[in-house]
């Protein structure tokens, strides 16, 4: 079981990274909207793209979810901030993004944080959250939504900052409910679990608020801000509450790479630059859209 969940993480990292990148494409393809309107899933949902993307993302979830199933939070959460490693490559390779050198020297240290978190990760089964738990992701749910009304109103890379990481929030909640739930004992126990319906929802709330994110153009500054943001919470409950686990020892090495993986996904929040250019909403004349230059 233990060797599976490594398999699950890697290959969850390859999904996301491919579905960051087909889900950025898509989003330069739809209008830009300053409002927090769920109807732009569906306008998205009309790319052939971005339906593509969201199979890929789907398919990372249901890896990540298997992962957590022995990985600890701080772990699997960390390492969906690879994901936009690959997404980086696959830019450069396919749609002629061209890296500034800090962003690139960012990525490399990406990875090496990841590598020594990966080395520290002790695999266990996790404990389960009582009410109290159920009733913090519940008013988790009620304050993203209330702060993506007003971050919706930004535009640029602050834009893409702001709703990048209200939707790791939303996903890192998502991830809480995520481990208890996938030792779940039979597939009624795991239907009837309350903790199901709170990941399902904070997951389309999270959605929303990353096809927002992206639409202001930063992919990098969108995807790093929800992987830093959604890495914090997760690893935190997950210490503290979910019996996640660090090899005896190495309790350095995992606080070292937590924070050189944290310090870069921030890091590329800031140096990230607009990858796409859109058309906003009551514009007369349409802007080009496509790849374009980064750095």
């Amino acid at each position: 079981m233990v060797s599976s969940g490594w398999c699950f993480l890697a290959s969850m990292i390859v999904a996301y990274g491919i579905a960051n990148l087909l889900q950025s494409v898509a989003a330069a393809r739809t209008t830009v909207h300053h409002s927090f309107d769920p109807g732009l899933l569906l306008r998205l949902a009309g790319h052939r793209t971005y339906l593509v993307g969201l199979g890929c993302q789907v398919a990372g979830f249901v890896l990540a979810f298997l992962a957590r199933r022995d990985l600890p939070l701080f772990l699997v959460q960390a390492s969906v901030a690879a994901g936009l490693g690959v997404t980086a490559v696959l830019g450069v390779l396919l749609l002629k993004w061209r890296l500034p050198a800090a962003e690139v020297a960012l990525l490399v240290l990406l990875f090496g944080g990841i590598a020594a978190l990966v080395l520290s990760a002790r695999p266990a089964p996790s404990r389960q959250l009582g009410t109290a738990g159920l009733v913090a992701l519940v008013a988790a749910l009620g304050v993203i939504a209330v702060l993506g009304f007003f971050a919706v109103r930004l535009h640029g890379a602050p834009g893409s900052v702001a709703l990048g990481s209200l939707a790791g929030l939303a996903f890192s909640a998502a991830a809480v409910a995520a481990r208890p739930l996938a030792s779940a004992a039979s597939a009624e126990a795991f239907l009837r679990d309350p903790l199901l319906y709170l990941l399902i929802v904070h997951s389309v709330v999270g959605q929303l608020l990353l096809g927002l994110a992206m639409q202001r153009g930063s992919t990098t500054a969108a995807v790093a801000a929800m992987d830093a943001a959604g890495a914090v919470p997760a690893a935190i409950v997950g210490l503290l509450l979910l019996d996640d686990k660090i090899w005896p020892g190495r309790e350095w090495l995992a606080a070292v790479g937590f924070l050189v993986t944290l310090a870069a996904v921030i890091g590329l929040t800031r140096y990230a630059e607009p990858q796409h250019h859109h058309r906003v909403a009551g514009e007369r004349e349409p802007a080009m859209v496509g790849a374009g230059r980064v750095g």
